[in-house]
């Protein structure tokens, strides 16, 4: 463990204008605080924020990020407050420390809602300053480093699976390589260890058959510059077996037919040098096809520049060369640290850097839960890149299989909104076309276009799922609100009753609602009935139906009230539990049959009803029953599936037709939605098979409806 010398002698070392006095009292205050907890390996637990510490020494960090990093586990492992931290380190300490806190203070559902909900956080506080994110990736590094030591198997997994989907495509983003490829391989150890040890195997084995070989290619290179008056620094290094496995299953190749597992970086004096090189390595080795790459001329969006190319090079062998200047080579390995500025605390880079952290938080606000949110996030940064460009010339980044409607809502929410074609280096294509490096789009919109629901099925990028997904939501909530509120105003109305906000205020409460319209959407949905929510704001209408006898059918006599105590079915064992099958909603004058389940009583079904197939291998549970002919006053469920018109007032129409008819809708849900029609399930109270037959009749003769039968299921 580093000492607490070392630790300050190491800030002051590269940054002299380091506060002395703050790094001595962090890091005595975190040792005391910490005390005398000890990780999963054994070791004191105080070790884990030196070693993240340290981690960010080798960055050259301000004196900032090595305070937060000693102090960034208090709040959550210890009974130091944020308020402690600000009164002893001050408010930029305080809030640095609380981005990278998790919370695990909140009432959250789920482990899964918890993850989403700390990186919510942590997205947040990044997007204010990038520091945070620099000490939650030191971090990550130093726990998967010590993930061994977890005893817990499912544990160590979903921390790596979480490395490899979130943390390492960040550090990608901001251009911390080194951290990326740490990061990627440490969770590969975890998940797929055979693999990672089947590649090590073979990298063993042909570094053992070819000797020195790196030192080999790279005098070979540095003799071909030289002859062609370039003066270049070269290194070597082989691809980490994350890297080599990833592209085994990416391009579905054998080991045996990776072409690059070597690459070779060349750092040149400027940017004239860099084509220079090329040049002059290019005539010399064949060039492998389709393996040159730009990245000075069109940047990455995370600020990396370099020239890349495949070449059949010394002794035959395929290796890639990546070219740059000393500049994009610190940039390249140390990413946004490599700008960062001590004296200004502040980063200097270009502001398209953090487009993708714009589009995130941009995803953040139209995401309706976390888990969608992380769901698009992961869309969104965990893929290879395409780049096209705007009329203008500005370039934009998106995923591969990207498609007009990607590239649009990457230009702007809005454009994306209004997008009705696209122009793809000159010629229209279709809006679920793929887009590809180099194309020039231009989007064609229109005021009256709304996204289309069918968009969400080919597009790539998070951004673009998020805003559509919460548009269908809108739209759908709206559709579901106007039918829930035509419904209650039939019912309040058949009461007497006018249909207000201000009634419904008072039992908002009750349902969980935040407003009238929740209540709307809920019972449009058939989440609950129009009669739940008439009860709950007069409690006198069900007594006062019953003694006006006027709910649920009108017209009935006393005498027939005393009979509504007797089921009306003819054949039941005395004593027995009786309840109605929901899968065929039987009603008098059906034909009917029991089904005996013990501990459950008698299932009443009807006699056509499909379900009776799964018990046809036991007919001792079969009863035969028949409907009374008394009267009741009991009232039955008949579920109907119908379609309508997709036009004002048609649903409006549907339950004024049903309302007339006596019957009463106690559930209604849309099963299908399209330009033309509606199509539901509506659950229909009703005396009997005949009152339930009239219904269908009447909504049969009605012009919106465009069909309409008893419901099978």
């Amino acid at each position: 463990m580093m000492r607490q010398v070392d630790l300050v002698e190491r800030v002051t070392g590269y940054d002299p204008s380091a506060d002395e006095g703050a790094l001595n009292r962090a890091y005595v205050y975190a040792m005391k605080m910490h005390g005398s907890q000890t990780r999963a390996s054994g070791d004191p637990y105080f070790s884990h924020p030196i070693e993240v510490a340290g981690i960010l020494t080798e960055l050259k960090l301000d004196h900032s990020s090595i305070i937060t990093a000693l102090l960034h586990d208090l709040v959550e492992d210890t009974d130091a407050s944020l308020g402690d931290i600000e009164s002893m380190f001050g408010r930029d300490i305080a809030r640095l420390v609380d981005g990278v806190t998790k919370l695990t203070r909140l009432e959250l559902q789920s482990e899964q809602t918890q993850h989403a909900e700390n990186f919510r956080k942590l997205l947040l506080a990044m997007s204010e300053d990038i520091r945070v994110l620099l000490v939650k990736l030191a971090d990550r590094v130093h726990n998967m480093r010590t993930l061994k030591f977890i005893k817990s198997a499912d544990k160590r997994r979903r921390i790596a699976r979480e490395t490899m989907d979130i943390y390492a495509p960040l550090a990608e983003r901001i251009g911390m390589q080194r951290f990326k490829d740490e990061l990627l391989d440490l969770s590969f150890t975890e998940l797929n260890p055979d693999a990672r040890g089947s590649i090590l195997t073979r990298l063993e084995f042909l570094q053992s058959q070819g000797e020195d070989l790196p030192n080999l290619i790279i005098d070979h290179l540095k003799r071909t510059l030289a002859k062609d008056g370039v003066e270049a620094w070269i290194s070597g290094r082989r691809k980490t077996p994350y890297s080599i496995w990833n592209k085994m299953q990416h391009k579905n190749i054998a080991f045996e037919q990776l072409s690059d597992i070597m690459a070779f970086r060349v750092v040149v004096g400027s940017i004239e040098k860099c084509y220079h090189a090329l040049g002059a390595l290019h005539a010399q080795y064949p060039v492998v096809p389709g393996r040159f790459k730009d990245y000075i001329s069109t940047p990455k969006p995370n600020g990396y520049r370099s020239l890349h190319t495949g070449l059949i090079g010394p002794e035959r062998h395929r290796i890639e060369v990546q070219i740059r200047t000393r500049d994009m080579h610190d940039v390249a390995e140390l990413g946004v640290a490599a700008h960062w500025k001590y004296k200004q605390s502040e980063i200097k880079v270009d502001g398209r850097q953090y487009r993708w952290l714009r589009e995130l938080l941009d995803i953040l606000d139209h995401a309706s839960n976390p888990e969608e949110f992380i769901e698009h996030t992961k869309l969104e940064m965990f893929q290879d890149q395409v780049f096209c460009f705007t009329p203008k010339g500005d370039l934009i980044a998106l995923p591969r299989g990207a498609t007009p409607v990607d590239f649009a809502y990457a230009v702007h929410s809005e454009v994306g909104d209004t997008c009705v074609g696209a122009k793809v280096n000159g010629r229209i294509l279709p809006l679920r076309a793929e887009l590809g490096n180099g194309d020039q789009v231009e989007i064609l919109t229109s005021r009256t276009q709304t996204p289309s629901p069918d968009w969400e099925k080919f597009v790539v990028s998070g951004k673009a799922k998020a805003r559509i997904r919460r548009f269908v939501h809108m739209k759908e909530r709206e559709q579901y609100s106007d039918l829930g509120r035509q419904i209650l105003q039939k019912s309040f109305r058949e009461e007497g009753y006018e249909l207000s906000d201000k009634a419904l205020g008072g039992v908002l409460k009750k349902f969980k609602a935040d407003a009238p319209d929740d209540l709307f959407a809920a019972v449009g949905k058939g989440n609950m009935t129009a009669r739940e929510v008439l009860v709950a704001v007069y409690p006198g209408v069900r007594d006062a139906a019953k003694r006006r006898n006027l709910w649920p059918f009108r017209g009935r006599t006393h005498a027939n009230k005393a009979k509504s105590t007797a089921l009306p079915i003819k054949g039941l064992i005395p004593g027995m539990a009786v309840h109605y099958a929901r899968c065929c909603h039987p009603l008098p004058g059906e034909r009917i049959v029991g089904i005996v389940t013990t501990g459950k009583g008698v299932t009443v079904h009807t006699i056509d009803c499909e379900t009776l197939a799964s018990f046809q291998d036991t007919p001792e549970r079969w009863i035969d029953l028949a409907w009374d002919v008394i009267d009741t006053e009991e009232t039955h469920t008949g579920r109907l599936h119908v379609m309508v018109a997709n036009e004002p007032g048609s649903l409006g129409d549907l339950s004024t037709i049903i309302g007339k008819s006596q019957g009463n809708i106690s559930n209604l849900k849309i099963t299908s939605r399209s330009i033309d029609f509606f199509e539901m399930l509506v659950d229909v109270e009703v005396q009997d098979a005949k009152h339930l037959n009239d219904i269908v009749a009447a909504l049969r003769a009605a012009p919106v409806v465009v069909s309409v039968e008893k419901a099978r299921r």
